[in-house]
């Protein structure tokens, strides 16, 4: 793995984990599937019309199609939906921690149902970042507080991650990456829509918080992040890629703890320790099996 694509891959990291900070700061004072949709919506035009501009086009493969439909519907729709609901009930530490489980998926996914092969040290890489993991939630779960339901929500949505990430490989292949990325944003947006309309109540406590958490997730998570995830994947491949998910309990814990207040204790900081050496030892078991 190359200093790029390393770069990229924790620049994703840092994007993606602020997220979970900025979407409780957006759900304390909105619904959170209509301000998701209208999230989408406007990031997804911003998208299309840079693609345009930069002479990109709607001329997608078959299997881009197919991708960018099914990534737009489980990240967008399931995955972030979800989270935006569990996030009126859910630290957004413990949602950060929660989506860093999805690598140990996408590794089963990928040997179970399209024959790739992890290494041994692989395999104690994820182990050891899984184990970390843990660690950072039992020292959340001990004192109690956690909702059942908030957690369940967030493990359907990894889950639904997790297909997002392994069919995200055919959307990245032939270009116009920038097209796919507000494509399957406004898929999300209108995958929304549908339950949003008639499930929510339009209720807005309009806030300076507010207006900048929404303007910053628009464009930083939802957009620049979104972009960067797709050229990774297509630079490093899907399962080497989801491994800077691990990175996210750090800085999903530490925004959370600047911006909102969130605990930061020792354990945290001994779990991300054991993070970091799995994701290390993840890398450096695919660059020997290259």
């Amino acid at each position: 793995m190359d200093m790029r694509a390393i770069a990229m891959g924790v620049a994703f990291a840092i994007m993606w984990a602020s997220a979970f900070t900025s979407a409780r700061m957006i759900v304390a004072d909105a619904p959170p599937l209509t301000a998701l949709s209208l999230r989408f919506l406007i990031s997804g035009f911003i998208a299309v019309g840079l693609a345009l501009a930069s002479g990109q086009n709607w001329r997608l493969t078959r299997p881009q199609w197919i991708a960018t439909i099914v990534f737009g519907l489980c990240q967008n729709g399931l995955y972030l939906g979800l989270n935006f609901v569990a996030m009126q009930w859910v630290e957004a530490s413990l949602a950060a921690i929660i989506a860093s489980s999805m690598p140990l998926m996408v590794a089963f996914a990928s040997w179970a149902a399209l024959g790739e092969r992890l290494p041994p040290l692989g395999i104690a890489g994820l182990a050891a970042g899984f184990a970390g993991v843990a660690l950072i939630m039992g020292t959340r779960l001990t004192g109690g507080g956690a909702d059942a339901f908030g957690v369940t929500l967030c493990v359907i949505a990894a889950v639904a991650l997790t297909v997002a990430t392994l069919a995200v490989r055919g959307a990245t292949s032939g270009g116009n990456f920038l097209m796919i990325v507000g494509l399957q944003m406004l898929i999300g947006s209108a995958s929304l829509a549908v339950f949003a309309i008639p499930l929510e109540e339009w209720s807005v406590n309009w806030t300076w918080r507010l207006a900048a958490a929404f303007t910053y997730t628009t464009l930083v998570p939802g957009l620049a992040a979104t972009w960067v995830w797709f050229r990774l994947v297509n630079r490093i491949g899907a399962v080497r890629a989801a491994t800077f998910h691990f990175l996210t309990p750090f800085f999903g814990v530490a925004v959370a703890w600047a911006f909102l207040g969130e605990a930061m204790g020792l354990w945290d900081v001994i779990g991300v320790a054991v993070v970091t050496a799995g994701i290390l030892a993840v890398q450096l078991s695919r660059q020997r099996a290259a």
